[in-house]
């Protein structure tokens, strides 16, 4: 689901038994990061991982530990570029290698309602009035739900560049859909805030994909060098 919303330079790999023993134990480095965790956060811990070290040996890069860096993002081992996503009953990772691409994020979630309260503590007006038009016109998908995924898929890309904060109401997300398949499209992530400096320009924008589908939205972001 992830892979087909990225440039063939990426490897994706994703999971959606997380009860699968065959899923890769835990590096001894990692254990103590979920020592004390309830079982549903130590299982996407452990498969999220597990996902990630598949993707590696696809990239030719020994498996390793992917420890927690600043604000909490993964550590990715040098020369690459990468983001992870769990929620209920799915893990995905996805990596590059960074001669391939500046930076990328992903997130899937539950195609479902935002608990309330959530959608106006992320969202801007123009994008509450842009979903209630997309709602109005296509309401299979949850769009509100669609838009915290890709905010999160933009903040994913936005820390690995800049290391710093990107508040919610720093990105205006455009959602387009594709008119062959209402169920994926592409995204558009106005940064409001200086973005950062790529292959010596200025960005002020990132651009994605998004899906939703087998009970899920799941969005990417993608940043190239040019």
């Amino acid at each position: 689901m992830i892979e087909d919303l990225l440039p063939d330079t990426v490897v994706a790999v994703e999971a959606h038994d997380l009860d699968d023993a065959g899923h890769a134990p835990l590096h001894p480095e990692e254990e103590p990061l979920v020592e004390r965790a309830v079982d549903k956060r130590r299982r996407e811990f452990t498969v999220v991982r597990s996902c990630a070290r598949r993707a590696m040996r696809k990239l030719g890069v020994p498996p390793q530990p992917v420890l927690p860096g600043e604000r909490g993002a993964p550590r990715w081992p040098d020369g690459l570029v990468g983001s992870m996503t769990h929620c209920d009953g799915y893990c995905a990772a996805a990596l590059a290698r960074a001669g391939d691409l500046a930076s990328l994020g992903i997130d899937a979630e539950p195609d479902g309602p935002l608990p309330e309260g959530v959608l106006p503590a992320v969202s801007l007006p123009g994008e509450v009035e842009r979903l209630r038009r997309l709602t109005a016109e296509r309401p299979g998908v949850h769009w509100e739900r669609l838009l915290f995924s890709a905010k999160e898929s933009v903040y994913k890309a936005w820390f690995p560049l800049t290391g710093r904060w990107l508040d919610f109401s720093e990105a205006d997300i455009e959602i387009s859909v594709d008119p062959d398949d209402g169920r994926r499209g592409a995204l558009r992530a106005s940064l409001l805030v200086p973005g950062p400096t790529v292959g010596g320009r200025r960005l002020t924008c990132f651009k994605g994909r998004w899906t939703a589908r087998r009970g899920l939205v799941a969005t990417a972001i993608t940043v190239p060098h040019d």
